[in-house]
């Protein structure tokens, strides 16, 4: 079930120590913002919001763009539209299925963008539900073991309730069904391990592997829909292995 997942994990933990950090605050501060909306301000309360708030430590936001984005979910500064969430499918160049989440002011500016980057990388967009079918909604923690033992931070996942667990040398990656999620992050919390990510997720049910040329060229169009202003998580099922994530980092 990993590849992307792990990807995606490991490039927003370097965009919140380099120059993208700023763009992953506006995202973050976007999803603080919509929970807020959806929930209330209390964390205790509304677990979307905790979520969000919980990312924004781990990228090491700052103070005050928290609370800003807290105070406009909250309605209390007068400004920022309200922000809709869009779920977009499509194809890769060779054929993968990619889901796209976004947070839109402009469902018309939105699409568009997503449409173009798309074809620009030899994929399209395609129609609701084309490849939603393969994808089940899940909860996903990424956990750095350090010098904790894999197998070890793996079994007190397990015991905690999670459905899956896949092992790296420097990451555990668990997976919870949706109702678990809560108390699957809860118990790895009071472990104090650390968690790199925590979210709900759409998680591959099976993954597509390519050569190696082509799946450096799927890459490109999963980073470049992750670049998109209104973009907050893209998911795809292409299988994408340790050393295809160097060798990308290295052609960067």
């Amino acid at each position: 079930m990993s590849g992307h997942s792990k990807w995606a994990t490991i490039k927003r933990a370097k965009a919140a120590n380099d120059a993208k950090r700023g763009k992953l605050f506006t995202k973050i501060g976007h999803e603080i913002m919509v929970a807020v909306r959806q929930g209330g301000p209390d964390p205790e309360v509304n677990f979307r919001l905790r979520m969000a708030l919980e990312k924004a430590k781990r990228a090491n936001m700052p103070k005050d763009n928290i609370e800003r984005a807290i105070k406009r979910g909250a309605g209390e500064t007068g400004e920022g539209a309200d922000l809709i969430e869009c779920i977009y499918e499509g194809y890769g160049p060779h054929g993968t299925a990619i889901m796209v989440q976004a947070l839109t002011d402009n469902r018309n500016r939105t699409v568009s963008e997503v449409r173009h980057t798309f074809a620009r990388y030899g994929g399209n967009l395609g129609a609701e539900g084309c490849v939603a079918w393969m994808f089940s909604r899940k909860g996903y923690i990424a956990i750095n073991p350090r010098d904790e033992d894999p197998e070890e931070v793996a079994l007190a996942a397990i015991d905690a309730g999670a459905e899956d667990v896949e092992i790296s040398d420097d990451l555990v990656e668990v997976y919870t069904q949706v109702e678990d999620f809560k108390a699957v992050q809860e118990a790895l919390e009071a472990a104090s391990y650390e968690i790199v990510s925590a979210q709900l997720s759409w998680i591959p049910q099976s993954t597509m592997s390519l050569g190696e040329k082509e799946t450096l060229q799927t890459m490109k169009l999963l980073e470049a829909l992750e670049e998109l202003d209104d973009v907050q998580e893209v998911y795809s099922n292409l299988d994408i292995q340790d050393e295809m994530i160097a060798k990308y980092e290295e052609a960067a």
